[in-house]
């Protein structure tokens, strides 16, 4: 076990690392009472985890201009429009099969395919073509954390590059093409984003 200066030097770098880390998972990771965890965080002056997360979302350099956030699948942690950006999703109930606890594979591409609408700075996007693997299953309790880059734009058709991660291990990755206006995508998207 830990003393106790060196149990809240790690906390400190845990949470640098992982600033969504409840109070419940870093009191198992070290192996010490909630409520000790608490004293450190008051000690540190660290506060909560909705705190921390207020604050990081307030960090975003862009705000959001062709979704809602509620509309976002996952939670936005990083956006520089047209640029990237970045959420989690941590896995409850409704997103896995019960028999399995395995998630369902539209909800790790909804949070993808948002997170890749949220990127753009348009009015209006929609994806007009994907092109995604899944690496490896998705478990109940695990946290997903997605990222999207722009990788290349053709007129109004943006191509992306989507990962995401479950511990530091691939989950999906792929392409995502994304139209800022729509009006004419059936007219104008081509294979590979070429337009006529």
């Amino acid at each position: 076990m830990l003393k106790k200066s060196e149990r809240r030097y790690a906390l400190v770098a845990l949470l640098e690392q992982n600033p969504f880390a409840t109070d419940e998972q870093l009191a198992e990771q070290f192996g010490v009472s909630v409520a000790t965890i608490r004293l450190d965080r008051s000690a540190l002056h660290i506060p909560e985890v909705r705190e921390r997360i207020r604050r990081m979302a307030s960090d975003r350099q862009d705000d959001l201009r062709s979704l809602d956030e509620q509309d976002l699948v996952g939670r936005l942690i990083k956006l520089e429009l047209n640029r990237y950006a970045e959420s989690e999703l941590t896995i409850q109930p409704a997103h896995v099969f019960r028999r399995t606890n395995i998630v369902r594979g539209h909800v790790l591409f909804s949070q993808i395919n948002s997170l890749a609408i949220a990127l753009m700075d348009a009015d209006i996007a929609v994806t007009a073509k994907t092109e995604l693997r899944f690496a490896r299953p998705v478990h109940l309790g695990e946290t997903v954390r997605a990222r999207v880059d722009v990788i290349g734009e053709h007129g109004d058709i943006v191509r992306c590059r989507a990962v995401s991660h479950v511990h530091g291990e691939i989950a999906v990755q792929g392409v995502i093409w994304v139209h800022k206006d729509p009006s004419n995508l059936g007219a104008q998207f081509m294979d590979e984003g070429d337009a006529e």
